[in-house]
């Protein structure tokens, strides 16, 4: 039998997952402490759910379950789909049924806490596995633009405990965006392929994206305008010299103002070209970067229509995700060491004294250490040796009377 997970999956260490639980830990506290509740909802969902989630490119990535016993051999027989399930792609989606089948019992608006695994058929690389951990935070139920300025503020206090560095809070409105699109030409069809290229443009260059503009048949007058507004930056003055929803550009012009006035340690810019892969976000989304490392390390925006598939009625919603396993992974090589850790010690005994050296593990514990109980090795030395290789700071010794000896001294 193989001994490696699977692809685009990990084992953890003791130590890694030491750090791992002290990440959630620290991320868990600040969401609570800002007033937001933690739920938990299940890693399988009904597939039609799933496919109706406007998920983007997120859709093509989902892991699906095939139907059991007599319903597989039905659909095999008749040629009908063989799978009824799948496992989610993040907790957005989840999070939405879950309000829509218990709004009755949740405070309004209901603020939302989720820690969870997520699954996504990804080619593993380096920052992204098949099976995840996403931290999110979500405000359900309001319109008010102090939900997004809320979530921003939140996220960011969490990464500032995290010792990722500075980093910067990038804010688009993809209302705006479509507004200056269509001052450019760009038919509201063509849209979204329009959005999908300019996503490309700090890879591919404007050269690059006005070429796959030309092959989508976008106009040369389209084009060339589009290229006068990536030569000038995409500024926030560019937009509003060029938007005519004038209530989603106020909306952003006030969320960048707030936002930045509350920035401390980080930075809050605007950014046109900032666009989102899910198909589900309907207005103001957002990203974090690592100014140190290469990367977005959170994302999140403005759902409002998500839940309605469900009750029927349109819900405002807005989230905030922090990308667990690329904060792990940059933490871990900087080889961070989890502050604070209780003094973890190791109790040896005699299989005649089993008993007495529980109890002695006990008062330990009650002092504030962790003790791990031990049969005491026929070769006791390198058995120490292993043990302090492992992150334990002393030892007592098997006989009843004897102190703790720390290792190091």
């Amino acid at each position: 039998m193989k001994m490696t997970p699977v692809k685009g999956t990990a084992d953890y260490l003791p130590r890694q997952t030491l750090l791992r639980d002290y990440l959630q830990q620290v991320i868990l506290e600040t969401y609570r402490s800002a007033g937001f509740e933690r739920i938990l909802t299940p890693a399988i969902e009904d597939l039609e759910n799933l496919e109706k989630s406007d998920g983007g490119d997120n859709l093509n990535l989902m892991f699906k379950i095939m139907k059991r016993g007599d319903k597989l051999s039905a659909a095999l027989e008749n040629g009908e789909p063989l799978a009824d399930l799948g496992l989610r792609y993040d907790l957005t989606l989840p999070l939405s049924r879950f309000y829509a089948a218990n709004r009755a019992k949740l405070g309004s608006p209901f603020k939302c806490i989720q820690i969870d695994k997520s699954y996504r058929a990804e080619r593993p690389q380096k920052g992204r596995m098949r099976e995840f951990v996403q931290c999110d935070i979500d405000i359900l139920g309001s319109e008010s633009p102090l939900c997004e300025l809320e979530l921003i503020h939140t996220t960011a206090a969490a990464l500032k405990k995290l010792a990722i560095g500075s980093f910067t809070v990038r804010v688009n409105d993809r209302r705006v965006l479509r507004s200056v699109l269509g001052r450019l030409g760009i038919p509201e069809e063509k849209m979204d392929t329009v959005c999908v290229s300019l996503d490309k443009w700090d890879k591919i260059g404007t050269s690059g994206v006005l070429e796959e503009l030309s092959a989508k048949e976008i106009s040369a007058e389209s084009c060339e305008a589009l290229r006068e507004l990536l030569d000038g930056g995409c500024t926030l003055e560019q937009a509003s010299a060029l938007c005519d929803d004038q209530e989603s550009l106020a909306r952003l012009t006030r969320l960048l103002e707030d936002a930045s006035s509350l920035a401390e340690g980080y930075q809050v810019a605007f950014d046109l070209l900032l666009i989102r892969g899910q198909g589900y976000y309907t207005g103001t989304v957002f990203e974090i970067q690592s100014d140190k490392f290469k990367g977005s390390v959170a994302g999140g925006g403005r759902y409002d229509g998500l839940v309605g598939k469900f009750t029927g009625e349109q819900v405002p919603a807005v989230g905030f995700s922090i990308g667990f396993e690329r904060i792990f992974q940059i933490l871990e090589g900087q080889q961070f060491e989890v502050p604070s850790r209780p003094k973890r010690v190791a109790v040896l005994c005699d299989e005649t004294d089993a008993a007495g050296a529980i109890r002695r593990a006990e008062t330990l514990r009650a002092d504030g250490m962790e003790a791990s109980v031990f049969l005491r090795p026929k070769k006791l030395g390198k058995f120490l040796g292993r043990l302090e290789e492992q992150g334990f700071d002393g030892f007592l010794p098997a006989e009843p009377d004897s102190e703790l000896r720390w290792f190091g001294q």
